[in-house]
């Protein structure tokens, strides 16, 4: 998805490949550029660290934690501390290019940027471990009215849902 475009009504932005190959280079390119140009814009420093942190989530294709990115970044001799992949995660959620799946405790990309206020609905598949991000404007106007009945003004709008995607469906079906 590109930079800034939003999602339709119920579009799904796929961290798996059962609709689509959703990981890869020309993706993860398009990530670090994103990441480059705000960094740029905002007067940020866009570190060595925070770039391969990014391309390791990015490339991966599924949910990571910090001790499997600091392993994926370490080279013989020279191990990343996991403080380290932590902070380069704070840097890049705070600036939306990565979530973090609380239920997991492990980051996915995020290839789009949200609108100020706007929610990330997150499908996670128990079967096979893949997360789709989706954005849902009938979801965003009942959650709207929920927090202003409840006078909340939340810091974040993450909502998680587990259950079996279509793909681990059709072969629960099928067998």
């Amino acid at each position: 998805m590109e930079a800034g475009k939003r999602m339709d009504e119920h579009e799904t932005c796929g961290h798996h490949g059962h609709a689509h190959d959703a990981h890869g280079p020309a993706r993860t390119a398009d990530l670090v550029a994103r990441a480059e140009r705000l960094a740029q814009d905002l007067g940020l420093q866009f570190t060595a660290l925070r770039r391969r942190t990014l391309e390791v989530v990015a490339e991966e294709g599924r949910p990571l934690g910090a001790y499997d990115i600091a392993e994926r970044l370490s080279v013989p001799g020279k191990r990343v501390a996991a403080v380290s992949v932590y902070r380069a995660l704070d840097f890049l959620t705070e600036h939306g290019l990565v979530h973090r799946i609380a239920s997991r405790n492990a980051f996915v990309p995020c290839e789009h940027g949200h609108g100020a206020g706007e929610s990330a609905v997150f499908l996670i598949c128990r079967s096979c471990g893949s997360v789709d991000e989706t954005i849902s404007a009938e979801i965003e106007r009942s959650l709207d009215r929920t927090l202003a009945e409840a006078g909340f003004k939340p810091a974040s709008r993450i909502v998680e849902i587990e259950g079996e995607c279509g793909a681990c469906q059709g072969r629960s079906e099928a067998g």
